[in-house]
Formats: structure tokens, sequence, C-alpha cells
């Protein structure tokens, strides 16, 4: 193995590319994004994650990373492609057709093709290695087919990719052998080799659960507020039970993994997925509890100023993608009775198609500060800054994760609503 070929320059692929490279490999990275491109043949790089700056630019100047709009021959192909949903939730594996259909006319006799993106049950089967039979490629005797999911998490990638149990499944056990083969090469963690479907199945089996175990925790909060509980306390004592783990409260279940990878399962088996869907629901309903709750705590104002914190889809990254956060930014940006500030430190004016603001413009005069994302910005607060600048110092927390010490503030947490009063307006 000489040459890799990435397909997908995103937040799984550029990560990968790097790590390849880094290890001695020539890497091309392949994305139909020019300016994704032009940015990496120079060093530099479009996402935020820790280390990864750089490490691009270090293995790009030595020559070993280099970036195209277009494939060329490699030993080894790796598809990392995002696998979005329709609004019918169904998957949209056209990226996965796409980057397949692409490196076909540069494979060769014994070339290893991997694809990493998270994928419905039996997408290799039935998407992927028809795409190479059409092509006169036999993916059972010609090339070493496989699906190798990534399992790592944002702002560890590069930690997270070396270290992790990497599941490998192969179309035929030839091909699980040669693409773990393609991993232990740079990964200290365990290469586990399965079936393709099994590996599919795996995947989406991991992000179902924590979604699941989620829903539960969300659940618990809805429950809460209802009957006057704090649901964070209670977590609390649950979870002294040695077999008890319940998770947070938060505003919903974003990114690219969570909020996606059920609907593959629901897609494929409807019937047999009523738990998995119900979460889905619960998760997919808390932007609306949050916004609910909002207005609770406004309602007796006429033209009450939120100064709404984060926008990601968990903290410390820069990723927006199926983030709860947007949803209830633009759900609150829609009522005309709300006078609308959105700050995240992390985030890019082109990411988004709305007005974001300084944290000084933020809570200028704001009558109520809403946490969205656990950013480390949002941990600890200027709390005589606050005070001077907020009109009324309350602070909604859907993430539990400041630290608030000033007793004149009045701090609600998502789970903990017991003491919930309408902001009053102060002359």
């Amino acid at each position: 193995m000489k040459k890799i070929c990435v397909v997908g320059l995103g937040y799984i692929g550029l990560p990968t590319a790097a790590v390849f490279a880094r290890a001695g490999y020539d890497v091309l990275g392949v994305d139909v994004n020019q300016k994704v491109v032009d940015l990496l043949n120079k060093g530099e790089i479009h996402i935020e994650e820790i280390g990864l700056p750089e490490l691009v630019k270090q293995v790009v100047e030595k020559g070993k990373l280099k970036a195209s709009t277009h494939p060329e021959q490699a030993d080894v192909f790796i598809i990392a492609v995002p696998t979005p949903i329709h609004e019918d939730y169904s998957a949209n594996v056209d990226y996965v057709e796409s980057a397949t259909k692409a490196i076909v006319p540069y494979l060769e006799n014994g070339n290893v093709v991997i694809v990493e993106s998270t994928i419905p049950p039996r997408t290799m089967d039935d998407v992927v290695a028809p795409i190479l039979k059409e092509a006169g490629i036999d993916p059972y005797q010609d090339v070493y087919l496989a699906h190798c999911p990534e399992r790592v998490l944002p702002g560890r990638i590069l930690i997270e990719l070396i270290e992790n149990t990497r599941i490998v499944g192969g179309v035929t056990p030839e091909a699980a052998t040669k693409a773990g083969d393609v991993y232990r090469a740079v990964v200290t963690g365990d290469v586990l080799e399965t079936e393709a479907v099994t590996a599919e199945m795996s995947k989406l089996m991991e992000n179902t659960f924590r979604d699941v175990n989620i829903a539960l925790a969300n659940e618990l909060a809805k429950i809460s507020a209802r009957l006057g509980v704090n649901a964070h306390k209670v977590i609390e004592l649950a979870n002294k039970h040695p077999r008890v783990n319940i998770h947070l409260p938060g505003p919903g279940v974003g990114g690219h993994c969570l909020a996606v990878d059920p609907y593959f399962i629901i897609e494929k088996a409807t019937e047999e997925s009523p738990l998995i869907q119900e979460a889905r629901k619960i998760n997919n309903s808390m932007p609306h509890f949050v916004t609910n709750q909002i207005e609770r705590m406004t309602c007796e104002l006429d033209k009450p100023v939120l100064a709404v914190c984060g926008l990601t889809y968990k903290g410390n990254i820069d990723d927006v993608r199926e983030s709860p956060a947007i949803e209830i930014a633009e759900m609150l940006m829609a009522n005309s009775r709300y006078d609308v500030r959105i700050h995240d430190p992390h985030v890019r004016d082109e990411q988004v198609n709305f007005k974001l603001s300084s944290l000084e413009e933020a809570v200028k005069g704001a009558h109520l500060l809403v946490i969205l994302v656990d950013h480390n910005e949002f941990k600890q607060w200027d709390e005589p800054f606050l005070l001077e600048n907020m009109k009324t110092p309350v602070i909604f927390d859907t993430r539990n994760c400041a630290t608030i010490h000033d007793t004149q503030f009045v701090v609600h947490r998502i789970g903990n609503l017991t003491n919930l009063q309408a902001i009053q307006e102060v002359e």
C-alpha cells in the first residue's frame, strides 16, 4: 500500500487523509468543493478540529497530502462522504453512489475500496457492489470491498482515529482482512473483522443506543416540569445505583450521527422499531419544549430581548449539522414578538442564514440569556459584565453547564423549572 485516495474532505475524510499522510502514505484528498481543495493545497482547512490545522499544514508541506476535485489511481480508496436524510427521513445515499461511480474509472484489480460513510443496512451489498458490477468490476473477486464506519467524537478526532477500535465489514472475508490491514498500519486500537451488513448495523446501533437513552432523560425533564420535580437531582440520585446511568436532558439531539442514524434502521424495519421511532419523536420535540419554556418566562413582557448563545450541536466545535440549537433559534426569530440576538464564538457567518452578534451585542438590554450549547465560553461567565448589560439577570441553561455565583441571577435549567416565574419588566 503506497497511495490512498480519500473521497470527501469533511469532518471525517479530512482528518482520515491527514492521519494516513502523517504515517508516510501518499494521500490524495478529493472533494467536489473547489474552495475546500484550494484551501487544502495551501495547507489550510475549512473546519474546526483540535490539532488538525497543524497536522494538515505539516503533511501538505511535506508533499504527502494534496487535494483535487477528481480521483486518481491508488492502492486504497476510502469514501467518506455525507449520508443525510430526505424530508421523509429516508436515507439519502446519493453522495455514496456518486463517490463510488467517481472512483470506478481508476480502479484496478487488487484495490481496496472502503466506505466509511454511515449507511443503512445492506447498502454495501445492494447499492455499492452493484455499481461496481455494472461497470464490469467483480466486487467479490476483482477488488476488496468493505465498510469501516467512523466512530469518533468531534474535538477528539485525531486521537480517536488512532486509538479507537475499528470495525471492518467485508463483502467477503478476504475483503475484511485486506481492509483491516489498511487500518492496522496506522491505528493502535483493535481492528475487528466481520461481514459488511454487521458492520453497518453495529455503527447504527451504537448511536441509536445513545439516542434512545437521551430520549429517556429528555422525557424525564418534561415529566419533571409537569410535576414540579428537579430532574437533575433525580438523575444524580438514581445514578448512585451501580447499574443505572441516566443521561442528562438537553434541547434536543443533533449532529451527523445520533440525529440521523436511527432513521436508517427505521427505514429498513419500520414495524419492528417502535421504541427507536418514539425516541426520535421525543428528541425531535425538545426544541418546541425549549421555546415553550421561553414563552412562559417572557409572557409578561411586550418585546422581550433574547440573547441566544450557541448554535452547534455540541460544545467546543463548529459543526451545526442537524443542530437543535439552529431549530430553536429559527423558531424564536420567526416569532415577531421577540428581539433575538444570536451569538456563537465557534460559528462563522457563512454557516448560517441569519445574522450573528458579538457577545456584547447579544446581551445588551437582554431580558433572558438562553444557553443552547455547552461551549467552554458559556460555562464560566463574567457576571458583573452580564449584570451591567442585561435588562433582567435571568438565564435559561438548557445544557446545565453554566456556573453562576451571584445571587442576583435567576437561573432556570432544562431539568429544573420548579421555580419558574414570568420575568417582570424593570424600569
